[in-house]
């Protein structure tokens, strides 16, 4: 007779998704900062769902988060019509988050769509 228990199917007993992150938003997100973390449609993206979680990284570090809320739009400038500025990132303006989005996700990339996930820290323990 077995005394282990069936594991569980909820999103708590997933593996955590790993994303990397650039150092400058890791370190809000670290913080509690930035509670909104934008994202290209891609496949694999599309499958996050609220309380998967996320294990944010930068080189060493690592941030483990929940996702609270997906959002989805059509493009980012659309996403800040519905998403606080400053749950993207409490350091920058919407123009200034717009121009440095396009940076990293240029027009073929937005064309996929755009997602938002708000996310909350969470202990790793």
């Amino acid at each position: 007779m077995s005394t282990r228990r069936p594991a569980t199917h909820n999103s708590q007993a997933k593996r955590p998704r790993t994303m990397p992150i650039y150092r400058q938003y890791f370190d809000l997100i670290a913080s509690g900062e930035k509670t909104v973390e934008v994202r290209v449609a891609y496949e694999s993206m599309k499958r996050i769902k609220v309380g998967d979680l996320i294990n944010f990284t930068c080189r060493d570090l690592s941030c483990l988060t929940q996702v609270k809320r997906v959002g989805r739009y059509r493009t980012f400038k659309e996403m800040f019509g519905t998403e606080r500025v400053e749950a993207v990132n409490p350091k920058a303006t919407e123009d200034e988050q717009l121009e440095a989005i396009h940076a990293i996700f240029p027009p073929h990339k937005e064309a996929l769509g755009v997602l938002t996930f708000e996310i909350e820290r969470v202990d790793p323990s």
